[in-house]
């Protein structure tokens, strides 16, 4: 299977050196959506679509207020999956199954894009977004997120979804490791809940090995260093703050460091939102 690799949303965040571990705190700190393309038997499948065209033409009806001034989203068609698809010489019709890390609204803005694509995503991530989970709450700093995170617009034109309970086979460690219905086995979803409850990884085995996308299962490269793991102050806090489960979070970070410890040669773990990460999956590193 042939992976290529999409920044879906340049994002310019204040904070400078708070954010990126380097430069000036006045500077904004780029990072990126990195979104993943699969050359599949079943057709093309997509790994997350960061923003999509209508995130980029209609923000203000689309994205927060406070996600526009905080990260300052490069708003250009080019860096939507729709137009690198076309760009590759693909039709959108030809992507066939989006699977989702989590539903925040710069990880499925562009599922409209796709609306003839079935949608994979954890069980619990679906009712917490969409189902009634999230009715049931009394904390208002957790309906507040809840409203942050989550864009019902993104997903009003009713996707066909399948979801998955977070329980299943193995995988290095991980428990609840699910084969997608309609994709080859090479394909999984790996539970990583904390950041959302229904967060999910992405593992897809290639010929080099297996690639692994946790999502926003951690922000910043430091956090997968096995010996002594930081994370820039700024990135930390927002981390903490967005986790809904923060236990959980951490937890499938030391995880995911022991992954990368016990297996360098077999795995190779990518976070959304890295851009070191992200360009070094650039060919031919990737």
């Amino acid at each position: 299977m042939r992976v290529h690799h999409f920044n879906c949303a340049t994002q310019c965040l204040l904070g400078g050196c708070f954010i990126s571990g380097q430069g000036s705190l006045f500077q904004r700190a780029p990072q990126v959506c990195h979104c993943l393309l699969v050359e599949t038997t079943a057709g093309l499948v997509l790994v997350d679509t960061g923003l999509g065209v209508q995130d980029v033409q209609h923000p203000k009806q689309r994205l927060t207020p406070q996600f526009r001034f905080l990260a300052r989203p490069r708003l250009a068609l080019e860096e939507t999956a729709w137009w690198q698809i076309e760009l590759l010489g693909f039709a959108r019709s030809d992507v066939r199954h989006i699977i989702l890390t989590h539903l925040d609204f710069d990880h499925a803005g562009g599922l409209a894009d796709f609306p003839q694509a079935t949608v994979h995503l954890l069980d619990r991530e679906y009712e917490t977004a969409i189902g009634s989970s999230h009715t049931t709450t009394q904390n208002w700093l957790a309906r507040s997120l809840h409203r942050y995170r989550y864009q019902p617009a993104q997903w009003s034109h009713q996707p066909q979804w399948v979801r998955y309970p977070a329980s299943g086979e193995d995988w290095f460690g991980f428990n609840g490791v699910r084969q997608l219905a309609g994709l080859p086995p090479e394909i999984l979803l790996v539970p990583l809940s904390g950041h959302t409850l229904g967060h999910a990884g992405v593992a897809i085995q290639t010929a080099q090995g297996w690639l692994l996308h946790a999502g926003d299962a951690y922000y910043h490269h430091w956090e997968m260093q096995v010996e002594s793991p930081s994370c820039p102050l700024g990135l930390a806090v927002v981390q903490r703050l967005g986790a809904m489960d923060n236990q959980d979070r951490l937890q499938n970070q030391a995880q995911l460091r022991q992954l990368k410890q016990d297996y360098p040669d077999q795995i190779q773990v990518i976070s959304a939102h890295d851009p070191i990460e992200f360009a070094n999956c650039i060919p031919p590193n990737c």
